[in-house]
């Protein structure tokens, strides 16, 4: 089977307003921590303190952020988004591991890169996948 045959098979509308949805709530949550890293409340400021980092680098991850978020909107960059929001979630992941977080807040970044590739999935047409990788 070829990409070609792959584009052309339908896909349920319940899937791709699944994935829309499942994808909606990831970038919410993204944006709203976007915005919260470029505004700096106070749970910001203890947060990368306690976390052992330099303030100032919030605002640099608050525009990391929304520069991930916009090319996982976009669908010709989707892919490419998803891929660099999982390298940043694992980062997340190395952080809260090296600080001694509790395993929620060492879990949750991989939660949210789940999430990411599942709203993908769901919303992008069957075969993506094996185009991607070639098979």
């Amino acid at each position: 089977m070829t990409l070609s045959d792959d584009r052309s098979q339908p896909i349920s509308t319940v899937r791709v307003w699944s994935g829309r949805v499942v994808s909606g709530i990831m970038v919410a949550f993204f944006l709203m921590d976007a915005v919260l890293h470029l505004m700096k409340p106070a749970p910001v400021i203890e947060a990368f303190n306690r976390l052992g980092l330099p303030v100032g680098l919030s605002t640099g991850l608050g525009v990391l952020e929304l520069v991930l978020v916009v090319m996982y909107l976009v669908p010709m960059t989707a892919v490419s988004g998803a891929i660099l929001l999982t390298g940043y979630l694992g980062g997340a992941v190395a952080i809260q591991l090296r600080a001694g977080s509790s395993a929620f807040e060492t879990v949750f970044p991989v939660i949210l890169g789940v999430g990411f590739w599942l709203g993908l999935f769901l919303r992008s047409r069957p075969g993506w996948v094996s185009a991607l990788f070639g098979r």
